[in-house]
């Protein structure tokens, strides 16, 4: 596998969309692994996985009625 930006040897994929990452074009981002809908609201996170630097993990749900 190819890194997305320099095709240089990938040492990993983006958690969040897939791309082949190497090792000068890789970032840490954290990952949501799950919601808890409890007052206030918690979260399982997952810190430092590996992220492209590229693509754009929304902030907020987005609404997808197609789906339902």
């Amino acid at each position: 596998m190819l890194c997305a930006q320099c095709d240089d040897s990938a040492r990993g994929i983006c958690k969040f969309c897939g791309r082949g990452v190497c090792g000068e074009h890789h970032s840490n981002l954290p990952f949501v692994v799950t919601l808890f809908g409890v007052d206030p609201p918690k979260a399982i996170v997952v810190g430092g996985t590996l992220w492209c630097g590229v693509c754009r993990p929304q902030p907020d749900p987005i609404a997808m009625p197609e789906l339902a």
